[in-house]
């Protein structure tokens, strides 16, 4: 399946879960399958963020050892005029 039918199926389950017609039997089966889902979609993502990544040239950054600053801020700081 594609992120896109992952995405679709897993609000699916997640509708069928919040209807409260729905029988214990099958909200197990279903948030199970929605928990595998999820690991997938994550997966996925992980990939694709690492080849964004790569393709930006920040394959080696460390996010933890990224400093974010407000839009703007970066800017002035590279400039040395930080207030």
């Amino acid at each position: 399946m594609s992120f896109e039918d992952d995405m679709k199926r897993l609000e699916t389950i997640a509708a069928k879960l919040r209807n409260s017609d729905t029988s214990l039997d099958e909200s197990i089966a279903l948030f199970e399958e929605g928990v595998k889902l999820t690991k997938r979609l994550d997966e996925q993502l992980t990939k694709t963020e690492r080849k964004v990544e790569i393709l930006l040239g920040d394959a080696d950054v460390d996010s933890d050892s990224v400093e974010i600053v407000p839009f703007g801020e970066a800017e002035e700081a590279e400039l040395g005029k930080t207030d």
